[in-house]
């Protein structure tokens, strides 16, 4: 299951969620060696997953790597001091993208909701007269590409946020919130309408502009890809994504992947919940086993049925002494 340059995709992830980019990493590096890219930018770079496969790529090539992030974690830290090719930007992406210069490719993995969106496309696009770098946007597929979901939502303004839930659960099929989905930051607590996750800012954006391409590489949440189509790289950029956009089978293949993903964390969740219960019962048949009324109660059927009563302390203690099944770890 090893990537390009030996990478473990499970290394930080050991649920299999396969919520990075990493896992997109052979089609995505076709895409950058297509562009014959100098310079790539990656908003949203977090922990660095995947800013390690990008400077393995670009070491060979001499390109610059930036990565914007405005609460980096300490491994895209100490990835950014063991590599002075790496220019770490501790800035949220607008602020960022009023300044840098614009690479060759700005791949969007930042905060995933319509109004951040839908800014950062409007302002490269601006800067760009309208002929941006070859743009990838990350979670355009399911859970995000019809429902936000928000880092922090203060954040964002108030006239853009729509009403959300603190680490809500998300289900395939579902527009609500489901006890026990998949938990994600702050999601909507519906999905669908207008001006409603990523995809839906992406088609707007799309919508207000003249002369760019759009498809849909839809594996592991589903990217996007812009470009313009008089770029010098379109034809073949085309090319590369014909068996890609709109592939039904590739399509189910996500759908049946994101709906086991699903169902195994709910189960999951079920599973710790009835553990948890299991535990309290446990600690009150521990006090029951050490309490003199119990002791008691249970001489006193003895003598009362002349046998075995219906529960006894033995059959308490065997019951506790039963095997736990024990979850498996990804190897």
């Amino acid at each position: 299951m090893d990537l390009p340059f030996g990478l473990n995709p499970y290394e930080h992830d050991q649920g299999a969620w396969g919520a990075s980019l990493l896992n997109n990493a052979e089609v995505l590096l076709g895409f950058l060696d297509a562009v014959n890219a100098g310079s790539v930018a990656e908003v949203g770079a977090y922990a660095g997953d995947f800013t390690r496969l990008l400077l393995l790529w670009a070491k060979p090539r001499d390109a610059r790597i930036i990565a914007i992030d405005p609460s980096p974690h300490s491994r895209l830290e100490e990835l950014a001091n063991e590599h002075s090719e790496l220019e770490l930007i501790r800035e949220t992406s607008f602020q960022a993208l009023e300044h840098i210069p614009l690479p060759d490719v700005l791949i969007l993995d930042g905060d995933h909701n319509y109004f951040t969106v839908s800014e950062e496309l409007r302002r490269v696009h601006a800067r760009s007269d309208g002929r941006p770098p070859l743009l990838l946007l990350h979670d355009v597929c399911w859970p995000h590409g019809r429902r936000d979901d928000y880092f922090d939502p203060e954040q964002i303004p108030a006239e853009h946020r729509r009403p959300a839930v603190k680490e809500g659960g998300l289900y395939p099929g579902v527009r609500g919130i489901v006890p026990g989905g998949l938990p994600f930051d702050w999601p909507a607590t519906e999905e669908g309408g207008v001006r409603n996750g990523v995809l839906t800012a992406a088609e707007d954006f799309l919508a207000s502009t003249q002369d760019l391409e759009f498809a849909i590489v839809p594996t592991f949440f589903g990217v996007g890809v812009i470009w313009h189509r008089d770029a010098p790289y379109a034809s073949e950029l085309s090319a590369l994504l014909a068996p890609w956009d709109g592939n039904p089978l590739i399509e189910r293949l996500e759908r049946n992947r994101v709906l086991h993903l699903s169902s195994s964390y709910f189960q999951l969740s079920r599973y710790w919940q009835a553990h948890d219960r299991l535990r309290r019962i446990e600690k009150l048949l521990d006090r029951m086993l050490s309490s003199r009324a119990f002791w008691a109660a249970e001489m006193y059927l003895r003598l009362r049925q002349r046998g075995a009563p219906q529960f006894s302390r033995k059959q308490i203690r065997k019951l506790l002494e039963e095997p736990e099944l024990k979850e498996p770890t990804l190897s």
